[in-house]
């Protein structure tokens, strides 16, 4: 079964940095496309970041390129996600997803892509 659990998370100011984690058990997330959401309140699920499996394919909402950077590390089966410039609406809970397929929804980071999600990590950016 897999298991996915985000970490990092937390309260900061605008123009602060974060660094979310997403750390896998019963999978090997080298083996996986693997996403990063977030949803803020009364809003729909939406794809951050996505990184695929086995090609050189990384996505980048328009709203973070350049201030966001997802990263593997393969030696800690643990997928990264590194925000900085923080703005208010950044705001939101963020989830790390997984699947063993790269497929054309995965590479388009569309939650409906990923069959494996984390419980979610609380982002604030906030002064």
């Amino acid at each position: 079964q897999v298991h996915l659990v985000e970490s990092g998370g937390g309260l900061v100011q605008p123009g602060g940095s974060l660094r979310l984690s997403c750390v896998a058990s019963g999978t090997t997330l080298d083996n996986n496309a693997v996403g990063w959401f977030r949803q803020a309140p009364g809003k729909e699920r939406e794809g951050v970041s996505c990184v695929a499996r086995s090609i050189d394919n990384t996505y980048y909402a328009d709203s973070v390129k350049g201030r966001f950077t997802i990263s593997r590390d393969s030696a800690n089966n643990t997928v990264y996600l590194q925000m900085n410039s923080l703005k208010p609406d950044d705001t939101a809970v963020y989830y790390c997803a997984a699947d063993p397929l790269d497929t054309i929804a995965t590479m388009r980071c569309l939650a409906s892509g990923f069959v494996d999600w984390g419980q979610g990590a609380q982002v604030t950016v906030s002064s």
